[in-house]
């Protein structure tokens, strides 16, 4: 399933730690909310695009992004990476795979190893509606940056 811009975005829980859930339906409503979708805790990659939002945090603050990493790494996993990495924003465990399915954000088979997450950014306006969408199937490619945060913009120029 590929989802579009205007695309309603689907809902889910899912654990930012062992038995803390997150509900997305909350967070979207509190919008506008930005999904990065990472393919493996720890990874060199993964690593640069987290430490760049971390180290840009006052910005995506500014801009009222509530920011999301989602992998399928365990909930211990994606807790000590957001430890050790000190990311300010919560890092959800897809350990089941059924988001990154639902998203669209799935390898099926990448280098022998099956359901791993692919690199993607989805931006979620107050309404539950895409504003932005953006998969690729090579996880060395880095998110756009600026253009997930003209998309958080026009989330919030459009609900202002």
């Amino acid at each position: 399933m590929t989802l579009q811009i205007n695309d309603k975005a689907p809902v889910f829980e899912l654990p930012e730690g062992p038995g803390q859930m997150i509900d997305m339906g909350k967070e979207i409503a509190s919008g506008p909310v930005v999904l990065l979708f990472f393919p493996l805790a720890f990874s060199s990659v993964c690593t640069e695009e987290f430490c760049t939002i971390r180290d840009d945090w006052s910005e995506w603050t500014r801009l009222g992004a509530r920011v999301f990493g989602i992998s399928v790494d365990s909930p211990f996993v994606s807790q000590k990476y957001r430890a050790e990495s000190e990311l300010p924003f919560p890092l959800l465990s897809d350990f089941n795979k059924d988001v990154s399915r639902q998203y669209g954000a799935i390898h099926e088979d990448f280098m022998g190893l099956k359901g791993i997450s692919k690199r993607a950014a989805f931006v979620i306006d107050r309404n539950g509606v895409l504003a932005y969408t953006w998969v690729t199937d090579d996880p060395g490619n880095m998110v756009e940056f600026d253009a997930i945060k003209a998309a958080v913009e026009s989330c919030r120029v459009n609900t202002d």
